[in-house]
């Protein structure tokens, strides 16, 4: 490093030496002085300027400069300098002051600081020439430019300090990988200190660079990620063109090589054994199995399948998709009485071959696969999947309707014993012989009731009652002729007074319980006792109705109001069943057109008559009537007895208005207050005209006014006997009793006579009245009284 910087300053001061000098000579020739004369345009005189040339040339300086002086940059000189000391250089623009520093004397311009031409490439600067004793710019301000020359001090930096790339395996040689960009900060129009070279210091010899771009390629052909999926590459990039001396910068790359599917699967074992119970349901799983692949994710998906065996209908493989095995599943009912051992052919295959390997072989592989059937204890089995057993309705009780059968499937074939299940025949109708599995009846049967019944057999092994199974029995009862046909409703006939002999009055028609299997056919005949009825007739209407007609004119009501017609009915089935129903045929008023109108003997006495119901809502309506004047003379005595006021509470805290104005004082009759008014009046005992007494009490006589010497003592009395007189005005009235009292000893208090008194007023004769009226006395009797 100082050899270098010895070699950058000599070369430096031979620069200076060479291109500073010529150019003062050239400025010196080119920018003599001249004189240019013209007329000014304001008042004629002569103008002259006069064009001086400053002496110098570009300058430049090397960066990074650590010599113990500052750095020499050059020097300002003006023609006008005639080296006595008149002129001062000033100095002005990009770091004036303070990184280059001008000798105002001489011109001579240092570079005070070492400069970085990273930083800033070159520097503008203006120079003045100013006359000391005048202050005049002998030299207009001129400027100049200070160039930094660049040398090898920036290593090369890449873009990143880690690069993350990807390849699939199996590439082949020179397949590209990534491109790594390094810069260098120094200039690269002068030298070869940014001129950058690539290199590979790790990942030899897997891959390679290119010196030039840094392109990353592969160098190895067929490389497998199942042997080796991480890499990591060192570049480095060199300037100086990759020369001795040069910087440099390195970086790291990691590279992931990519699956592919270049391998099929195969499994571990070429054989697999597993079992099984005879009693395993469909669906269930046995066991797994697994190919293996080193690939890795939709290159390393599986599909099983069983491609040949015995027992490809009865087993099933399923494919996992989360753990790519497959699993074993039970496809049918397995017998171990009818076969103990199964061998299944399985084949495991890749779902995405790639067809660049296919070279390579099939991608699948087959395997073995033996499961063997394992004997339980079964429940029995019955023969049929349900019974249906048909039994006639009359069948006697403890005959015999049918039979189940079942039998234990296993090789010991154990003893069986048969049963119903009494939740399914809770009047226990049916029985059931437990050792051979006869059903016969234990009640009578009704079809009409119970058409059908369905019971629940259960057969289990003796010596293991666990062991059992369920069969549906179903049972139909099959239709007897026991039921007779009756009339289909209760018919109200009636036939009209004016009607006409051979004249249809009602349709019937009958209905049996009984179902035959061709269906119902009935008969009607009136009994052999009205074989020819002389009012009635019946007609059959060959479709299971009859109709009934009248065989006279006219017919009366007040001889007969009703006829009693019995017909009998017949069914065709076997035994032949019949019974007698009787119609009810009453005698009617009808109008011209044969609509009734009346139907009761009664209505010929009773024309004007009403009817029971209109009766009885007329009873209902006096007894409504009588109640609720009994409830109106209730409350209108109990209103009479009642108080001028009703209520819980104490009736002296209520108010009441009466909105009774009065008449006044001119009013004396209603209360005379002139007795308080005057003591000496004599008390007169009226009657209240307010009210009206229920009682006309006895006339009260008080004792003289005069006679009761304290007032006080009199209105006590008053209120006494308003209290206790039930004929007083109500209890909440205000009884004013005006009396004020004879005059005082003590005369007047009122200080509303002091205004028409002149002076002061004498207080001194309180304190003669006694303790009672010390206070007063205090207040008026004192001498500053007045003034407090």
């Amino acid at each position: 490093m100082t050899a270098q910087l010895k070699i950058f300053l000599l070369w430096s001061c031979m620069f200076h030496a060479i291109h500073m000098m010529p150019s003062q000579k050239r400025t010196n020739k080119h920018l003599r002085s001249e004189r240019i004369t013209g007329l000014s345009e304001n008042d004629g005189k002569t103008l002259h300027r006069t064009k001086r040339g400053w002496m110098w040339n570009q300058f430049f300086l090397l960066e990074e400069y650590t010599g113990p002086d500052t750095q020499y940059v050059g020097k300002l000189h003006t023609d006008q300098d005639k080296g006595d000391g008149n002129l001062k250089y000033i100095l002005t623009g990009d770091g004036a002051g303070s990184l280059f520093i001008i000798d105002e004397n001489t011109g001579d311009i240092h570079a005070a600081k070492k400069l970085d031409r990273e930083e800033k490439s070159l520097y503008v600067l203006r120079a003045k020439a100013i006359d000391r004793k005048t202050g005049r710019q002998v030299e207009p301000e001129s400027e100049f430019i200070i160039k930094i020359h660049d040398i090898n001090d920036n290593e090369p930096k890449f873009t990143k300090d880690m690069y993350t790339a990807s390849i699939p395996e199996m590439s082949g040689v020179g397949t590209s990988v990534i491109q790594v960009t390094a810069t260098d900060a120094d200039d690269a129009n002068y030298g070869n200190s940014a001129k950058v070279v690539y290199s590979i210091l790790q990942g030899q010899p897997y891959f390679s660079v290119d010196p030039e771009t840094g392109l990353i390629k592969t160098a190895l052909p067929d490389m497998s990620r199942e042997n080796r999926e991480q890499y990591q590459v060192v570049i480095q990039a060199k300037d100086m063109g990759g020369q001795m001396g040069g910087l440099s910068g390195t970086t790291t790359v990691n590279i992931t090589l990519t699956d592919v599917n270049d391998n099929p699967p195969r499994f571990p074992q070429s054989t697999y054994q597993f079992s099984s119970p005879e009693s395993a349901p469909p669906g269930t799983p046995l066991g797994r199995i697994k190919a293996n692949d080193p690939d890795v994710g939709e290159n390393a998906e599986i599909e099983y399948s069983i491609s040949n065996g015995d027992g490809s209908d009865m087993f099933d493989i399923v494919t996992d998709k989360d753990t790519q095995e497959g699993i074993i599943t039970v496809k049918k009912h397995l017998d171990f009485e009818n076969k103990m051992l199964y061998t299944l052919r399985v084949e495991a295959t890749n779902t995405h071959p790639d067809p660049r390997f296919l070279q390579l072989g099939p991608f699948k592989d087959t395997a073995f696969v033996k499961i063997s059937v394992e004997d339980i204890d079964e429940p029995p089995v019955f023969s049929r999947p349900w019974y249906l057993i048909e039994v006639d309705e009359d069948a006697k009780e403890g005959s015999i309707i049918g039979q189940v059968v079942a039998q234990d499937p296993d090789i010991t074939k154990n003893a069986i014993k048969y049963s119903v299940d009494r939740h399914t025949d809770l009047d226990r109708i049916f029985n059931i012989y437990s050792g051979n599995g006869s059903l016969f009846i234990s009640k009578p049967l009704d079809r009409e009731e119970t058409p059908w019944h369905n019971i629940t057999v259960i057969a289990s092994e003796i010596n293991n009652p666990k062991q059992s199974s369920q069969i549906p029995v179903f049972i139909r009862i099959l239709d007897i002729n026991d039921h007779a046909p009756e009339f289909a409703k209760y018919y109200e006939t009636f036939v009209c007074e004016n009607a006409k002999a051979g004249q249809l009055i009602q349709t019937v028609s009958a209905v049996d319980k009984d179902e035959p299997p061709r269906g119902h056919r009935f008969f009607f005949e009136l009994v052999p006792e009205f074989a020819v009825h002389p009012n009635f007739s019946i007609v059959d209407n060959k479709d299971n109705t009859a109709g009934i007609m009248t065989r006279r004119n006219g017919y009366s009501r007040s001889k007969m109001s009703t006829y009693l017609l019995p017909v009998i009915i017949f069914d065709n089935d076997y035994p032949i069943q019949s019974s007698t129903g009787t119609l009810t045929i009453r005698v009617c008023a009808c109008d011209s057109r044969g609509n009734m109108q009346s139907c009761n003997a009664e209505a010929l006495l009773l024309p004007a008559g009403l009817s029971t119901g209109a009766l009885v809502a007329i009873l209902l309506c006096i007894i409504i009537l009588l109640v609720l004047v009994v409830l109106f003379t209730a409350l209108k005595r109990q209103r009479k007895k009642e108080p001028l006021i009703i209520s819980k509470d104490d009736v002296r805290d209520n108010i009441v208005t009466y909105n009774d104005e009065g008449g006044g004082e001119e009013d004396t009759q209603a209360f005379d207050i002139g007795t308080l008014r005057n003591p000496e009046a004599r008390e007169e005992s009226k009657m209240r005209r307010d009210v009206i007494p229920e009682t006309i009490f006895q006339i009260r006589r008080t004792a003289p006014l005069w006679e009761n010497i304290d007032v006080q003592d009199f209105i006590h009395r008053r209120l006494k006997e308003n209290d206790l007189d039930p004929a007083a005005p109500p209890y909440d009235s205000l009884a004013t009793y005006a009396y004020e009292g004879n005059d005082s000893i003590a005369n007047s208090l009122s200080s509303l006579e002091s205004l028409t008194t002149e002076g002061n007023q004498d207080y001194d004769y309180l304190s003669d009245w006694g303790p009672r009226f010390k206070k007063l006395a205090d207040m008026y009797g004192g001498e500053d009284s007045d003034r407090d």
